[in-house]
């Protein structure tokens, strides 16, 4: 498997180093923010809707690599999506790194997320991964409140 952690470290790593909507978002609707006290990461999410549609998501925030990277993919993968096909994403992500296996047949498309597949062999950086998905979570059913990763 030299290809698949080849292929994590350079997707993880350009991610973390420019993460893609690193920035606040004028005119979203919905914010969120999160916290992971084990390692510190904080990050808040923006999502501008139109109708039930994601028109826009964005985040800041400081955290590891993992978490960064995550989050940047994350925005990348839902901005477009409705907030229903939003929920299935998360769904089937933390389905991925909590166990590793690939998604159902039924769930929708994870592509570049699937480099975070391997997550699950560390516990202490599921976390880190899915910190910013239980945020957008949050933004989704409203916003406002605070996410403190419990996992």
């Amino acid at each position: 498997m030299p290809d698949l952690r080849d292929l994590y470290q350079e997707v993880v790593i350009d991610h973390s180093k420019r993460p893609r909507n690193f920035h606040k978002l004028e005119g979203a609707n919905r914010t969120a923010q999160g916290y992971n006290p084990l390692c510190g990461d904080k990050v808040t999410v923006y999502v501008k809707f139109d109708g039930n549609r994601l028109q826009d998501v964005s985040f800041e925030g400081s955290g590891c690599a993992i978490s960064t990277a995550s989050a940047s993919i994350m925005t990348e993968t839902v901005k477009g999506k409705t907030a229903e096909e939003a929920q299935a994403l998360f769904q089937s992500f933390h389905d991925l790194v909590t166990t590793g296996n690939a998604p159902r047949r039924d769930a929708p498309p994870l592509g570049k997320l699937e480099v975070f597949s391997k997550v699950s062999d560390y516990p202490v950086r599921v976390k880190c991964a899915t910190l910013v998905w239980h945020t957008l979570r949050s933004a989704l059913g409203g916003g406002g409140e605070g996410v403190v990763s419990t996992e």
